[in-house]
């Protein structure tokens, strides 16, 4: 078969989007690695009316079928902050699923070049879904367990895939892996000048370092409003949250949220950083086997509750000072109050990610840790 005889169509229904949102449990119903997302949550992000991605962005979801069997779906968008954040004309791609055929990718991906090229895009770039705020980065390297928490998973073959079709790489992601016996504060064991660092800066008047407090979570969220932004503009790819944006990740955060992995900076009352640690709940979520349907909710529920109990590692998903305070050696104190926090609940492991290839000042900083990289994942781009 080739990609000319794959009969692609664009979805414009509820009825299609709920089938599109389905499709992975075929790919992966066989792989011990592969978590499955909350349906419902699928459906949220890919509802025009109900996330808030699509107030501004233009969105187009495809499905691929041979016959009257489904095997593959892609999605093709623009995202306006995008392009006006970094003055060009780039498309997406992402939700990029396919049975292991070339000419069925093949289909997929050419169907969002020219839909994204009809709109006047010079490139595409991908997977994106729908942007570096959610799950992004194809997995090249580290198939050999399952990811963590708002990280991405895929079979090796959609990265060959991907380069045939005349993808080439715009930016690896890495994903670090730490022991937190490393971190256990001995002087023997972490850098003495880091421990330094974090002594003399948290010694600064006015500055104060604490958890969130979680019966005040509306109010925390403002103050990671003031920070988040302004924190991480200077990264590659990174466009700014809208509020809704904000408040709607919070939202879904919220129920899995560790306080004790949650720390503000807050110089003379005012927030300068925030750093944020997520319990893997993949871990109950993979034991859990969420399905694509709504009856079995409660027993999915059940199982992730009993399991979550027994979770040894969290994610350090994100952590960021605002630019004019970022030689006080806030960072090194969020990494030492991290690891005192995690060390005592009994988290075995962290991973830090994900962390741009080209970050090098933050790749330094945990291979210092005694930090390896142990997955990484891969953004592709192509002009059109």
């Amino acid at each position: 078969m080739t990609a000319s005889e794959v009969r692609i169509v664009p979805v414009t229904s509820e009825r299609q989007r709920k089938e599109f949102a389905k499709f992975p449990w075929k790919i992966y119903q066989d792989d011990p690695y592969w978590v499955a997302p909350i349906y419902m949550d699928q459906l949220t992000l890919l509802d025009p009316a109900k996330h808030p991605f699509h107030e501004h962005a233009d969105v187009q979801l495809f499905m691929a079928f041979k016959g009257e069997e489904l095997v593959g779906t892609i999605s093709a968008h623009i995202n306006y902050r995008h392009n006006e954040t970094f003055k060009d004309k780039v498309g997406f791609f992402g939700f990029f699923e396919v049975i292991e055929d070339y000419a069925v990718a093949e289909a997929l991906l050419n169907a969002a070049a020219d839909w994204l090229r009809d709109r006047g895009m010079e490139a595409i770039r991908g997977p994106e879904s729908f942007s570096q705020n959610e799950e992004c980065g194809l997995l090249v390297d580290g198939f050999d367990s399952p990811p963590v928490v708002l990280m991405t998973y895929n079979p090796r073959y959609y990265q060959d895939f991907i380069e045939r079709a005349g993808f080439a790489k715009a930016q690896d992601l890495y994903a670090w892996d730490l022991l937190t016996t490393i971190f256990d504060l001995d002087p023997q064991k972490l850098p003495r000048k880091f421990l330094r660092v974090a002594e003399k800066a948290s010694q600064r008047e006015g500055l104060v370092i604490r958890n969130i407090d979680m019966k005040r979570f509306d109010e925390e969220v403002e103050r990671v409003k003031k920070v988040y932004n302004a924190a991480w503009e200077q990264n590659w790819g990174f466009v700014p949250l809208t509020d809704n944006e904000i408040d709607h990740l919070a939202a879904e955060m919220k129920m899995i949220v560790d306080p004790d992995l949650v720390h503000f900076a807050e110089l003379n009352g005012e927030p300068i950083g925030i750093s944020l640690g997520l319990p893997d709940v993949y871990q109950a979520m993979l034991k859990a086997k969420p399905q694509p349907n709504t009856w079995s909710l409660p027993l999915t529920l059940g199982k992730f509750l009993w399991h979550r109990r027994n979770i040894d590692t969290f994610r350090l998903w994100a952590m960021g000072v605002l630019p004019e305070y970022r030689t006080l050696g806030i960072d090194a104190i969020f990494y030492v109050e991290t690891a005192r926090k995690s060390f005592a609940k009994g988290y075995l492991h962290c991973e830090m990610s994900w962390i741009l290839e080209s970050n090098d000042m933050m790749n330094r900083i945990i291979e210092r840790l005694g930090g390896t990289i142990y997955k990484t994942y891969r953004i592709y781009q192509k002009p059109i």
